[in-house]
């Protein structure tokens, strides 16, 4: 009776080993085994994770895009209607440095003139003044040594203009629409003395022909038909009195009816002054 316990009791030991060493691992359907530890951390993940993980999850739409040449009125902004739009006032300046802005160059059509200070006339329409060498825009000028001709005689037209522009001008300042800086080049710039335009001036009263095409031709029609200026007649010369003729120097009395008093030269016949 003893030896049957004994018996029992070895194979219960023995049942009890065999049962503490699968007892480590899980016999899975398949009749591959995994360990519990794998089991338990399966477990634990599939807790944290949420209730929804199963759900799949839909993919991203992608936006769509169209093509101007297949449909432009999806890719043109919509028009907006006039009256919903409101003009407002710029915001002010955030310093007072933005409003310190460099001034603005002067342009030709900025400024009114330059004023050149007692202009010479070397021909009627040519000015220098203050460095510069004006030609009157709008003119063809009337050299000083050209000649006109009038019922065969031959007379100097372009001194008598030259004379006439002088007159006229009687140096005084000349306004003309020239750059600030002069330079040593011929300019034809737009001139005036006070409201008086000078090349207007000039061909009105025949002393400059037009430039063809420009804004004189028909102030100079009309300085032709009424025989103004170069289009006129010789001048009468005839009232002026004739030139004085060229009178030879005096000649030196002669040493002898001379002599010296006090350093002073004195006719020999005359009483030396009195001391």
């Amino acid at each position: 009776m003893r030896l049957f316990h004994l018996a029992v009791a070895v194979l219960a030991i023995v049942m009890m080993a065999a049962l503490v060493v699968a007892g480590g691992r899980v016999v899975l359907p398949d009749g591959d085994t995994m360990p519990v530890d794998e089991i338990q951390a399966g477990a634990e993940t599939q807790a944290e994770a949420p209730v929804t993980a199963a759900i799949p999850q839909p993919e991203p739409t992608k936006p769509v895009v169209y093509s101007r040449a297949i449909d432009p009125e999806l890719v043109a902004p919509p028009p907006l209607p006039a009256e919903e739009l409101e003009r407002v006032e710029p915001r002010a300046p955030l310093s007072k440095l933005a409003l310190a802005m460099p001034p603005k160059p002067k342009m030709p059509d900025d400024w009114n003139g330059t004023k050149l200070f007692q202009p010479v006339a070397s021909a009627a329409g040519l000015i220098e003044a203050k460095g510069y060498s004006v030609a009157v825009s709008g003119i063809d000028v009337v050299k000083p040594d050209e000649t006109c001709s009038d019922e065969g005689k031959s007379w100097a037209c372009g001194v008598r203009a030259r004379t006439a522009f002088r007159s006229f001008l009687r140096g005084r300042a000349v306004v003309c629409t020239v750059p600030p800086e002069g330079g040593r080049d011929l300019i034809a710039a737009q001139c005036r003395v006070g409201k008086q335009d000078v090349g207007q001036w000039l061909v009105e009263n025949g002393w400059a022909r037009a430039a063809k095409g420009g804004a004189y031709v028909e102030a100079a029609d009309k300085a032709r038909a009424a025989r103004k200026g170069i289009y006129g007649s010789a001048p009468n010369l005839s009232g002026l009195p004739a030139m004085p003729a060229e009178t030879s120097p005096a000649p030196e009395a002669p040493s002898s009816i001379l002599e010296e008093t006090g350093g002073v030269l004195r006719p020999a016949d005359q009483p030396a002054p009195a001391q």
